[in-house]
């Protein structure tokens, strides 16, 4: 089966080694990967932001780029939830409309496309550590996985996985929403962190980085010594020594 990585910006600037993972399971399971270069942001920013035909542009640059894909995968929810909303964003447009559907058609979060499309639920991964998962908010509402993640988490051997108390709620990040409410932003991500600490996890996991930026940096803030990984690098764990340095 052949796979486009949508690496997304988060990850392109700021985590690189969830591109590395996300790609790695995905060869492990079979797939044959490619990276399309001439991707760029799926438009969210701008569009969440009020300007959409700036954002426009970056979307018809992504719909160009995958348009020779069979599958689409990226290591965000929130990104590839932004990629489902295109056919809405161009619907009546003769001429994008149907690149629209076809790229919202065939994208998928990496453990969405994992378990609901290839039916893999165990990578055969060990990792010997207390984690907490955090369900973000776009993962779950908008594109709709909120099963896939903690499946897979379960089958990995050596894990002890602790539910997050009250792990619906909002950690605050919103994407520009923490830069325009930052005070509302703070107090929501003060609460996530103490619902953290209650879990007594060592790991906080999670399927979108921004949630993960944002509550890491205001756990190191308050001092806390948890280490804070994308889910990727759970599942691409084969020794069951001691977890992630």
């Amino acid at each position: 089966m052949k796979v486009s990585l949508f690496i997304t910006c988060v990850s392109d600037m700021i985590f690189a080694n969830v591109g590395k993972h996300t790609v790695e399971i995905l060869e492990r399971v079979g797939c044959e990967v490619d990276f399309p270069a001439a991707q760029t942001c799926c438009g969210q920013p701008a569009y969440n932001s009020g300007y959409l035909q700036e954002a426009k542009q970056s979307m018809k640059q992504m719909m160009r780029s995958f348009k020779d894909a069979e599958y689409v995968v990226g290591p965000s929810g929130s990104c590839v939830g932004m990629l489902k909303e295109y056919p809405a964003i161009f619907k009546g447009d003769s001429e994008w409309e149907e690149a629209a559907v076809d790229l919202a058609n065939k994208s998928y979060e990496i453990t969405q496309f994992l378990v609901d499309v290839l039916g893999v639920t165990d990578l055969g991964s060990a990792f010997k550590g207390k984690v907490t998962y955090h369900p973000s908010c776009h993962m779950t509402r908008i594109l709709g996985v909120k099963d896939a993640p903690q499946t897979l988490l379960r089958q990995v051997k050596g894990i002890e996985l602790i539910e997050l108390p009250v792990k619906e709620d909002c950690c605050g990040f919103g994407g520009t929403f923490a830069v325009k409410n930052p005070d509302i932003s703070r107090e929501m991500v003060k609460e996530k962190s103490q619902h953290v600490s209650e879990t007594n996890a060592e790991y906080l996991a999670g399927g979108d980085m921004g949630c993960l930026m944002n509550i890491g940096g205001r756990m190191r803030r308050e001092g806390k010594n948890v280490k804070v990984v994308h889910i990727t690098e759970i599942l691409n764990t084969h020794e069951q020594g001691g977890g992630i340095a």
